[in-house]
């Protein structure tokens, strides 16, 4: 034993470890990150509880951070990240940004330069308070730095409530070099758990009133801090009201989307019959969705501030109630305690809208139906993997028109039947499928876990096909869909710039002998017809396999083409104005 551990030893713990002590005492197993010099006491740390908790090293930190966001999904606790400072953290802070607007729970821990050199731009100094907020617009709930050793217990088991209460989010804890190997005596602390609050029963009286003198009403439910009892609540309370259900952007596991009562996916790409169902409701019941932009068609289908429809919403973050919509019902609850309250509410006799939901879910299965294109078919693809997948597998999607086929066509069986089986981005941060794959492969290793991403969506972190190679991920497989092209970009060149094309080119490589490289299975599919069998073996063989599926780049989304876009975007730049 070297002098300064038997010091160590003699005086207290050295604060690296009580950091790793501390986040084992929280329930955590699994950390990722990328390792630098700003933290080796913690690096230490993990080695000396190595038995108990395990540290998966990543590529890049915009990788970790999507890992350690798709575990705060998964787990509903907060997923952890470790990165060093400066460039690490920059390049962190897109899954920082995407954990806050999805209200995902995480901590990311940085290491900072050491107290004695602050203030001096030192090599890599950042002021993460003034960088990541905190704030209604920012891109973490709280950032705390910890200069006492004796306070990293506090400072950890405030960052874990802090994510967990309320809207759940990020938090940031910043640990200078210099105290992280310090020893202390700070006991750990005991885990965290949110404390949850109830509507009150003035406010459900409030919104069953409104609720009871609808003749068209809707449920929209999003958000995070479901679990699966909660979902249940929610799908016996839809069914005694008889209330059809869509779900917000990004959030189709919340309710099973075969279930009588479903509607579809109120988000990018929404069916124009639900579209117009929404429109035209007469009261809107939100449930745990923030009713951002994407949700609702860029504030179109509910007109902010005052939208047409009488509004209940019901949110666990009081500063989100009242800040785009001025509601008739507000109700502040955790969803662990909204849906069970509502599932009290006696529902009238007799309801006018009593054919609404069969309605709603017969238009949802009739766009479920695709239109054949050749030679290969993305709707059938999406299909397909739904057929022959387990129920319970994990999907995971970036940003990019290609996500549009997996939210139109893919039918999540929801939480309360199958946990999380949905991981994407409601930020629309391009890069998040490969990473959040890799992190349920290794958290989940008993579940398949299907990954499908665009060409420039993958090439942003395909590289952590490294990650899930050194760290034996099983079941997971990767469908690589390739029209060299940034899409969802040219999609909106050829409406507003008919036929100039510029920036959206991309030039790609061999996918499959990327994959082969990284150690992975791979195949190319250039048809509909080849698919299945190759998704069969890829199911089949139980390690990392990657598809590459080569798409005519003309396919634009699920409902048109480029060639029809353009032509639309001439043909009304011809027509003269109406006088």
């Amino acid at each position: 034993m070297s002098n300064n551990a038997s010091n160590t030893a003699r005086t207290g713990r050295l604060a690296g470890h009580v950091l790793v002590e501390a986040l084992i005492a929280q329930g955590v197993d699994t950390c990722f990150g990328v390792p630098g010099e700003s933290y080796l006491a913690v690096l230490d740390g993990f080695h000396e509880h190595r038995d108990e908790i395990r540290f998966i090293a990543c590529r890049q930190e915009g990788g970790a951070a999507f890992m350690a966001e798709a575990q705060g999904k998964l787990s509903g606790r907060p997923g952890v990240c470790f990165v060093t400072r400066g460039p690490g953290a920059t390049n962190s802070s897109i899954g920082l940004h995407t954990a806050f607007q999805d209200s995902t729970p995480m901590v990311l821990f940085i290491g900072q330069v050491a107290a004695d050199q602050r203030d001096r731009e030192a090599f890599q100094e950042v002021d993460y308070r003034q960088m990541f907020g905190p704030g209604t617009l920012g891109m973490a709930k709280w950032v705390g730095e910890v200069e006492d050793a004796d306070r990293l217990p506090e400072y950890v088991s405030r960052a874990f409530h802090v994510a967990m209460q309320g809207r759940p989010g990020p938090v940031v804890v910043v640990l200078p070099e210099d105290m992280l190997t310090r020893s202390t005596t700070a006991p750990v602390l005991e885990r965290a758990e949110p404390a949850q609050s109830w509507p009150t029963p003035t406010a459900l009286a409030a919104a069953r009133e409104l609720l009871a003198g609808a003749e068209r009403p809707f449920v929209i439910v999003g958000g995070s801090g479901w679990d699966g009892d909660a979902c249940e609540a929610l799908e016996q309370f839809a069914v005694a009201w008889q209330l059809p259900v869509g779900c917000a952007f990004r959030f189709q596991d919340l309710f099973d989307n075969r279930h009588p009562n479903y509607a579809g996916d109120v988000g990018i790409g929404i069916n124009p019959k639900l579209a117009d169902r929404i429109r035209s409701a007469d009261v809107i019941l939100a449930i745990g969705a923030r009713l951002g932009e994407m949700t609702t068609g860029g504030y179109t289908l509910l007109q902010p501030p005052r939208p047409a429809q009488r509004l209940i919403h019901i949110h666990a973050g009081a500063e989100e109630l009242g800040r785009v919509y001025d509601a008739d019902v507000l109700i502040q609850a955790s969803m662990a305690c909204a849906a069970p309250a509502l599932l009290t509410l006696v529902p009238p006799s007799i309801v006018p809208w009593a054919d609404s939901a069969a309605q709603a879910h017969a238009e949802y299965e009739a766009n479920l139906v695709p239109t054949a294109v050749e030679p290969l078919d993305m709707a059938e693809v999406v299909l397909t993997i739904q057929r022959l997948a387990p129920e319970d597998t994990i999907y995971t999607n970036g940003a990019g028109n290609y996500s549009g086929w997996l939210h139109r066509f893919c039918r999540y069986p929801g939480m309360r039947h199958a946990g999380r089986t949905q991981l994407a981005p409601t930020s629309g941060a391009m890069g998040y499928g490969v990473p959040a794959a890799v992190a349920a492969a290794l958290l989940h290793p008993e579940r398949t876990v299907v990954n499908l991403a665009g060409d420039g969506d993958f090439l942003m972190t395909g590289q952590e096909l490294a990650t899930a190679t050194g760290y034996g991920a099983g079941r997971l497989i990767s469908v690589v869909v390739d029209n060299g092209t940034y899409g969802t970009i040219r999609m909106h060149q050829e409406r507003e710039y008919p036929g100039r094309v510029s920036g959206s080119d991309l030039f790609n490589p061999d996918f499959a002998a990327l994959a082969v490289a990284y150690g992975w299975t791979a195949e190319r599919v250039d048809t509909t017809a080849e698919f299945e069998p190759a998704f069969g073996r890829a199911l089949a063989n139980g390690t990392p396999t990657l598809l590459h599926l080569r798409l005519d780049p003309d396919v634009s989304t699920s409902r048109t083409t480029l060639t029809a876009l353009r032509a639309a975007a001439l043909d009304a730049r011809s027509t003269p104005p109406r006088a």
